[in-house]
C-alpha cells in the first residue's frame, strides 16, 4: 500500500512549495501579508489537496473533486509567480524554472483527474 508522499505529483509540489518559500523570503517586507501570504498559501494547498485526495481515493468522485481542488490551487499559483515577476521580486530566469516546474506539478494532476484508477 502506498502513501501520498509517494506520488510523483505530490514530490514535486512538495518541492515547489518549499522552493517558493524560500526564494519569497525575499520579497518586500509590504508584501508579507499579501503576495507573499497568497504565493505561499496557493502552493501550499496544492500539497494538503493531494494529500487529501489520496485519503479519499476509494471514492472516485471525492478524490477527482479534491485533485480539481488541488489544481486550481495550481492554477493561482502561476498568478501569483507571474505578479511577483512583472513587480519584479522574481528574475526572469527564476520565475521560468518556478512555471516549469509548477507546469509538472499541473500536467500530473490532470493525468490523475482523467485516470482516477
Amino acid at each position: 500500500m502506498g502513501y501520498y508522499i509517494d506520488l510523483l505529483a505530490y514530490k514535486k509540489a512538495y518541492s515547489l512549495t518549499l522552493e517558493i518559500f524560500f526564494v519569497s523570503k525575499c520579497f518586500p517586507p509590504e508584501e508579507r501579508y499579501s503576495l507573499t501570504d497568497q504565493l505561499r498559501r496557493s502552493s501550499r494547498s496544492v500539497c494538503g489537496n493531494i494529500a487529501e485526495a489520496y485519503r479519499r481515493r476509494r471514492y472516485k468522485d471525492y478524490f477527482i473533486s479534491k485533485l480539481c481542488d488541488a489544481e486550481t490551487e495550481n492554477s493561482e499559483t502561476q498568478v501569483w509567480l507571474d505578479l511577483a515577476k512583472d513587480c519584479g521580486y522574481l528574475a526572469v530566469d527564476l520565475h521560468i524554472k518556478l512555471t516549469n516546474l509548477n507546469d509538472e506539478v499541473g500536467k500530473l494532476i490532470w493525468y490523475m483527474i482523467n485516470n482516477p484508477d
